[in-house]
């Protein structure tokens, strides 16, 4: 059992870091931006449908708020940042508008799906987004069945990033 958390909760933590990063949708504003994540569990892969309590802060178990570094050069290709996923996801579809854009993501390995992403701005300095995610955690002999969603919102906190590295894209 404590094997198949760790799997799961380092499977999760990567890919829900990168899904919440994603799923925020700058407005058009480079610098640090403060982004609250908050993931829902429509089908969980943990026992008794919750995630366990050490992860629950990063699987679902309330807000996350962390500080994203976004580039000019993000603004143009993608519109947003995109997700950090150590090439176990890929972006792919991306539709850009005034007011906002839409994608797909794939990913492949221990965790393996397809997610829709959603980020909608009505000013340079407040977003939202939401990433909806259905697929499968491969844990033990078999995969589990998953499916979350990340709604977020992110406000702009400046041109300097400080500390806070861009993330590298990993699309296709």
């Amino acid at each position: 059992m404590h094997r198949l958390v760790g799997i799961a909760a380092s499977c999760l933590a990567c890919l829900f870091f990168a899904a919440a990063v994603y799923a925020w949708a700058p407005a058009r504003k480079a610098g640090l931006w403060e982004m609250t994540t908050n993931m829902t569990w429509q089908q969980s892969p943990f026992p008794g449908g919750t995630p366990p309590p050490a992860a629950a802060a990063a699987f679902g178990g309330g807000p996350r708020t962390t500080q994203v570094c976004l580039t000019q050069a993000m603004i143009d290709k993608y519109g947003a940042p995109v997700p950090q996923g150590r090439g176990d996801c890929q972006v792919s579809n991306v539709k850009l508008s005034d007011h906002g854009m839409t994608a797909d993501m794939v990913c492949t390995g221990r965790m393996g799906g397809n997610a829709t992403v959603e980020s909608s701005w009505t000013d340079d300095e407040h977003a939202t987004g939401k990433v909806h995610f259905t697929g499968t955690l491969q844990a033990g002999p078999s995969p589990k069945p998953i499916e979350w969603t990340i709604n977020s919102t992110s406000v702009y906190k400046g041109a300097d990033c400080g500390n806070v590295k861009p993330i590298e894209p990993s699309s296709k």
